[in-house]
């Protein structure tokens, strides 16, 4: 396949267009796997769920966004089964939102297909290419700020993905 020159050394472009492929055949696997109705947004709510409940304003604190706009996050999830909101033991007005069965599930679920991608690079570059692409990721994540904020639960939806 040619690549348009203007495209083949423009990084960030091509750093996108793998994105969007590795993003789709993510979706593609969870879809296979029965959750065609979760979306890539829904991973920063889940993140932050990973290690137990949290009240809606702190959930909305590490989000980055207002109460209202957690809430209606949650409310769809919630329709969706992948949170449940239980009254909080320590405060009777507070409520707090945390992982259902099939909110951890699809978590696994989503885990396990980022790891058939990366099986699916080794097969098209090699065991010896694909290793020197994730040092040169890591790399460049390490530079770029976005491994930081990765590890830290703080990187932000793409364009509203």
């Amino acid at each position: 396949m040619t690549v348009k020159p203007d495209v083949e050394t423009d990084l960030s472009l091509l750093l996108t267009a793998a994105s969007a492929g590795a993003d789709e055949a993510v979706r593609r696997k969870l879809e296979e796997a029965g959750f065609g109705d979760v979306r890539r947004s829904h991973g920063y709510v889940f993140q932050h769920l990973l290690d137990g409940p949290l009240t809606i304003g702190r959930l909305a604190e590490l989000l980055g966004m207002t109460g209202q706009g957690a809430s209606k996050a949650v409310k769809e999830l919630e329709g969706l089964g992948y949170v449940l909101r239980t009254p909080d033991p320590e405060d009777a007005r507070a409520r707090l939102v945390g992982l259902t069965e099939r909110g951890h599930h699809v978590v696994s679920e989503a885990r396990a297909a980022r790891g058939a991608f990366r099986d699916e690079v080794r097969t098209v570059l090699g065991e010896a290419d694909t290793d020197q692409l994730l040092r040169s990721l890591q790399t460049l994540a390490v530079h770029t700020g976005g491994l930081d904020l990765l590890l830290r639960r703080k990187l932000k939806p793409a364009g509203g993905r």
